[in-house]
């Protein structure tokens, strides 16, 4: 009973984190009308809560797996009382960032269910589990969208008090019904450092966690007071319309990991990152209201389904270290969340126009789509490196002129010959004397006009034994019909050939 509520307990801890996170963000127009918070910082105000919230993910994503999910949210939960109750006294803007930074608990939390809730379910399931899971991110539209509305009638102070009693609520939830017999792992946090941060994987996750993640969170503290003053609506429209763009990237975090499972991980973020580079164009020329919906529309289906597809191919690539990689990443988005606001503010003090950041973000948009098209295709190559090297039957590449080019594995087990001893060679060097010229003569003759020849042929080892071989001579063509290397596959038929006898 316990394990089968975990999904939607910690579904839920991540929407009371998230409502946290963006508390301050939510409501700044209201309290700015309170506190004096000059113009060039306001930027900085709603971005604080992200720094904690980024880094912090690391050591939660690893103590999520030495202590349980169940003790990192209880925790977490608890230290939040305080930043809570801190802000909802604040009266200067030093106030703020103090009260700011700790808010950055409750986007911590991200890391702790998709390291925790990947345990429970087979892996071809991971991406819908991880995808539901991060549909918690709803809680920043639950608060952008209702914190305006109710601060409109009791005042923004009394408003963050009421997140006091959902702390509590969720603290006693995760006491009593979060797995005390979660299962766990204690490999010491810079070993698991050490045995991933030279992977590539790694990092291209963590670019692509980035872009897709950080726009979301960029977005959703930068929408609300943009809003009111590019376009002046009122802040309860600008909050509303923010809710949107959330709701949208949250509902289809859970259809990416879905189709992650379903569909090629990697061809789906193409597709990201093709939408993410056009919208980003769109933004850029500083459009209608009606336009700049539509591509900020554009950037939450991208982001809501590269969020999805990323935690999909994260336990995929790295199943044992799952936590500590979750972690990084997730932290990197959380700094994707971070620097993008602030840059923009810094751009338009410059210029007076956001056009540069969005051109900026549509061309690493573009370069992730080109690395992603990389990982893609040298996927392809391992995989195909992985069955030549598995296979069980020999196998050796030669070029036009019949110099051999590799081996596999399996040939040399066969047959005693290192790839050095044979490399360039003819494979004529293995031959036993057995067959004729003649022989030969008609093998080339068959392999030239139909392609390829197969049948049985006397061999020696490199210890000078005789074997007999099930050979299969292929002729590897290129574009234009130019054979441009030939490839051998054999296996051992000898006791065969003696049992026939």
């Amino acid at each position: 009973m316990i394990k089968k509520v975990q999904l939607p307990l910690q579904t839920m801890n991540l929407v009371v984190g998230f409502m946290v996170w963006v508390i301050i963000s939510s409501l700044i127009p209201f309290i700015s009308e309170d506190i004096a918070i000059p113009p060039e910082r306001l930027a900085i105000v709603t971005a604080v809560p992200v720094v904690l919230g980024s880094i912090l993910r690391i050591p939660l994503g690893y103590y999520a797996n030495v202590f349980g999910a169940r003790i990192i949210f209880l925790v977490s939960f608890i230290l939040l009382f305080f930043p809570v109750f801190y802000l909802s006294e604040a009266s200067t803007f030093n106030d703020l960032i103090i009260g700011g930074l700790f808010l950055g608990i409750g986007g911590a939390v991200f890391s702790v269910g998709v390291t925790s809730l990947p345990k429970y379910y087979p892996k071809e399931k991971h991406g819908l589990v991880n995808g539901i899971y991060g549909a918690g991110n709803i809680g920043t539209a639950i608060t952008t969208f209702s914190a305006p509305l109710i601060a409109t009638q009791i005042g923004w102070s009394a408003t963050i008090k009421l997140f006091l009693i959902l702390l509590v609520l969720f603290a006693l939830l995760n006491f009593f019904f979060g797995d005390r017999h979660e299962e766990k792992v204690k490999t010491p946090i810079f070993e698991q450092i050490k045995g991933v941060y030279k992977n590539e994987k790694l990092w291209f996750f963590s670019l692509f966690y980035f872009i897709t993640f950080g726009s979301f969170v960029a977005f959703t503290i930068y929408l609300p007071n943009f809003l009111v003053s590019n376009y002046g609506l009122e802040k309860v429209d600008a909050g509303m319309r923010t809710a949107g763009f959330i709701a949208l990237a949250t509902f289809l975090r859970p259809v990416g990991g879905w189709l992650g499972d379903k569909l090629q991980p990697l061809v789906l973020m193409m597709g990201t990152f093709l939408i993410y580079t056009i919208a980003a164009i769109v933004l850029a020329f500083s459009p209608s209201i009606g336009l700049y919906t539509a591509g900020s529309l554009a950037i939450a289906i991208s982001a809501g389904i590269g969020n999805g597809v990323i935690f999909k191919l994260v336990p995929f690539y790295f199943n044992k270290q799952a936590g500590i990689v979750n972690g990084i990443v997730s932290m990197m988005g959380g700094l994707g969340g971070f620097f993008p606001p602030i840059m923009l503010s810094i751009i338009f003090s410059l210029t007076g126009q956001y056009s540069i950041g969005f051109m900026l973000l549509s061309q690493v948009a573009l370069a992730s789509f080109v690395l992603v098209v990389w990982m893609y295709y040298q996927d392809r190559l391992q995989l195909a490196g992985e069955v030549f090297n598995s296979t069980g039957q020999g196998i050796l590449v030669t070029d036009v002129s019949g110099r051999i080019k590799t081996v596999n594995p399996a040939f040399t087990k066969l047959t005693g010959f290192d790839i050095d001893d044979v490399l360039g060679q003819n494979p004529s060097m293995m031959k036993s004397g057995r067959q004729s010229k003649e022989f030969y003569q008609n093998m080339w003759k068959e392999i030239k006009g139909q392609g390829m020849w197969q049948g049985e042929i006397w061999n020696v080892r490199k210890n000078g034994e005789e074997y007999l071989q099930w050979l299969n001579i292929s002729a590897v063509q290129d574009d234009t019909g130019e054979v441009v290397r030939y490839v051998g596959t054999f296996t051992d038929i000898t006791s065969e050939f003696e049992s026939r006898q």
